[in-house]
């Protein structure tokens, strides 16, 4: 472990064609194969590259997402190293088995497997057919980028969710070797950037990656000054920097499903202000519920605003009474918490209470 290496993580917030072969001869309207419990394992077992999407038949999100991801399968029909686009339905009986195998919770879920199998992932990109091609793509090529100028560091910071980026004197070493190999592990979770110089990143030099955290008005940056390479050390912290402190949502964004999943899966506490966004009051809610999120958010929970407007949201999905909005949701894994008609100013000393354990579920 060398003790002149440096490596700032970086937290900007804001997932084939089965071959005839294996399955027979297929048509032009087969870009998707179905697959089932007796011949998953042997089209896994026979291909370095398969994306599986696990659907219900009677699922809303997962009808929407079906044209786009054979559209996804159709753009990627050439592409070299060959993707395996299929799809299977693991509620039925006879699939059960795999649903509890590859972990899957809810639907839709897309899992990346990769090398026959022996390495999986979960897809939680953006799910038009462009973006599942343009990530998936990415996934196929080097785990980390090199960046060696202002520009690239920019271009590969800019609009995403999670960037983690090495700092190294020289990409040889078993701390460089660690780095690349997390970033093949976790490259489904975070974008992955090496450079050798600092002064390129955004804040400048060496210096200023001796933050911990810093929460600003535009987002959340979180550096770390760290001596330990070790893997298991990385991908702890890695993890842990992906916890989104606030997140908004709003009737045009196009794909509320995507920010439902990153949300809901991001920490072990989630905290929701529900509202009604052409109410008068909004703006002062949101920025009570930010300076929240700036005090309570390295608690490992996550904070989201949402719209009661919004079609197939979680307003609907958990059952609420619309009577008592504007209202504060807070779920943990064996608890829920409430406060129901809640006025901006009451919304700092609700998560006070709360923080201090005084609140009764």
């Amino acid at each position: 472990m060398a003790s002149s290496s440096l490596l700032p993580f970086v937290f900007l917030p804001l997932l084939l064609l089965l071959s005839s072969s294996t399955l027979g001869a297929r048509t032009d309207e087969e870009a998707v194969p179905s697959l089932d419990a007796g011949n998953f394992s042997e089209v896994v077992a026979a291909h370095q590259f398969v994306v599986v999407n696990f659907y219900a038949p009677k699922c809303y999100f997962c009808k929407k997402l079906a044209p786009e991801y054979e559209k996804a399968a159709t753009i990627l029909r050439d592409h070299d190293p060959p993707f395996v686009f299929a799809k299977i339905d693991p509620s039925s009986e006879k699939n059960m088995g795999l649903r509890k195998k590859y972990s899957v919770s809810r639907y839709p879920t897309i899992k990346v497997l990769r090398n026959r199998g022996n390495t999986m992932q979960e897809y939680l990109w953006e799910r038009d057919a462009e973006s599942i091609a343009k990530n998936l793509k990415k996934q196929a090529g080097p785990s980390s980028t090199e960046i060696k100028s202002a520009e690239d560091a920019a271009s590969s910071i800019a609009n995403r969710c999670l960037v983690t980026v090495g700092i190294f004197p020289a990409f040889v070493g078993s701390e460089y070797e660690n780095f690349t190999a997390m970033a093949k592990k976790l490259r489904a979770y975070s974008d992955f950037i090496h450079t050798k110089d600092a002064s390129i990143l955004p804040r400048g030099d060496r210096a200023t990656y001796s933050k911990f955290v810093e929460v600003s008005e535009q987002g959340i940056i979180i550096f770390l000054y760290l001596q330990d390479f070790d893997k298991h050390a990385l991908e702890k912290f890695v993890r842990g920097c992906g916890y989104p402190t606030k997140m908004d949502t709003n009737p045009i964004v196009a794909d509320r499903y995507l920010i439902y999943l990153r949300y809901f899966r991001s920490a072990p506490t989630n905290a929701i202000l529900f509202l009604r966004f052409s109410d008068n009051r909004t703006e002062d809610s949101k920025g009570r519920i930010y300076k929240a999120a700036r005090h309570y958010g390295t608690k490992n929970i996550s904070f989201l605003v949402d719209d009661v407007s919004n079609p197939q949201g979680a307003f609907q999905y958990f059952k609420l009474n619309i009577s008592e909005v504007p209202l504060i949701f807070v779920r943990e894994s064996n608890a829920t918490y409430m406060k129901p008609n809640v006025e901006p100013d009451q919304i700092l000393p609700w998560f006070k209470e709360y923080s201090d354990g005084t609140l009764a579920p």
